[in-house]
């Protein structure tokens, strides 16, 4: 149910930035709010307090956001909370920032390896990815884990490439197990 209300919600704000050719502003309007309610616990709190009336909640989103940030996205969250969906505004907001990325064709990528790369080595699998895939850009982030022993894991929303010495060994082992010997 809170995918169907995020969905939902992200693509009618998707859909205004989109009438009134807004994207890049809505955007970083809403990178910025989404951080604001990710690091004022009390915000959420007070927005989820069962005997705070929903007026006194959209004051309170009023005095914060009104004139800090666009009118459409202000009577947008202010909608939320008359609607009472705000506790889904955080997975809104992702909705939406994932809908322009995707929009915009800015792929996420998630490179795992056994070793630190060098910036020469992250800048040449950021250019074989743009040639391989129909993104324009890349929101590239890096972690490593010694476990992979070698190789990389390289996953891009539901896809994942694993050329770690690791998933090959597994493999190895998963087909030397199959054998009978007679």
């Amino acid at each position: 149910m809170a995918k169907l209300v995020s969905a939902t919600y992200g693509d009618a704000l998707f859909e205004l930035a989109l009438e009134n050719d807004s994207i890049d502003n809505l955007y970083e309007e809403v990178k910025g709010v989404r951080q604001v309610f990710l690091e004022n616990n009390e915000l959420v709190k007070l927005l989820n307090h069962p005997k705070i009336d929903k007026d006194d909640k959209i004051q309170v989103m009023e005095n914060v956001f009104k004139g800090r940030i666009s009118d459409d996205l202000t009577g947008f969250l202010i909608l939320t909370v008359k609607k009472d969906r705000y506790n889904d505004i955080v997975s809104i907001l992702d909705y939406f920032v994932a809908k322009v990325k995707e929009y915009k064709k800015i792929g996420v990528v998630y490179v795992t390896t056994a070793v630190q790369l060098t910036q020469s080595k992250k800048d040449d699998v950021e250019k074989r990815l743009l040639e391989t895939t129909s993104y324009t850009k890349f929101e590239m982030n890096y972690t490593v884990d010694a476990g992979l022993i070698g190789g990389m894991v390289i996953r891009i929303g539901d896809r994942v490439v694993d050329s770690s010495i690791k998933s090959k060994l597994d493999a190895m082992s998963r087909e030397l197990l199959k054998i009978q010997l007679a």
